[in-house]
């Protein structure tokens, strides 16, 4: 911007005193001090524009450079992959083939269904019943009536 030292704002000051005079003066400073405040704060709105369109580009290059990177791992872990498999697979069948010759006429049981046994009883008395008295647990439902009716005192006349 201009540099404005202390002489020259002095000068101008002088200047448009006689030019404008004493009367409109504090008028016309208030206005130009208000139109040089939005010139500043639309300079500054223009610099963050800019600031942000270069980071959004800095931030877009990055993003194709952190894209490309992960792209070329991704393909050099699918050759790895690719390579292991295709040997392992190799392994696999030179394993093969030497136990099908030695073991020709050995074949496997068939599998049979066998039942998983799961025992409800022991899940269901897993916890102790005195554990369950002492830390409240219901181990009976009863309906609203009969709660009350176990818990009514005794009638006098009974």
């Amino acid at each position: 911007m201009i540099d404005f030292g202390f002489d020259k704002i002095a000068l101008i000051g002088a200047v448009a005193l006689i030019v404008i005079g004493p009367e409109k003066l504090p008028r016309v400073a208030r206005t130009i001090g208000t139109l040089v405040g939005k010139a500043q704060r639309y300079v500054a709105d223009v610099k963050a524009e800019v600031n942000r369109s270069i980071e959004l580009e800095e931030l877009k290059k990055m993003k194709t450079q952190f894209e490309d990177a992960a792209r070329d791992v991704e393909q050099s872990v699918q050759r790895e992959v690719s390579a292991a498999s295709s040997e392992f697979e190799k392994s696999w069948g030179d394993i093969g083939a030497g136990l099908s010759t030695a073991s020709a006429s050995i074949e496997p049981p068939p599998l049979q269904y066998k039942h998983p046994k799961k025992n409800w009883r022991l899940k269901r008395g897993a916890t102790p019943q005195w554990y369950k008295q002492r830390s409240g647990v219901r181990t009976h439902a009863q309906s609203g009536a009969a709660r009350v009716a176990r818990f009514r005192p005794p009638s006098a006349g009974s």
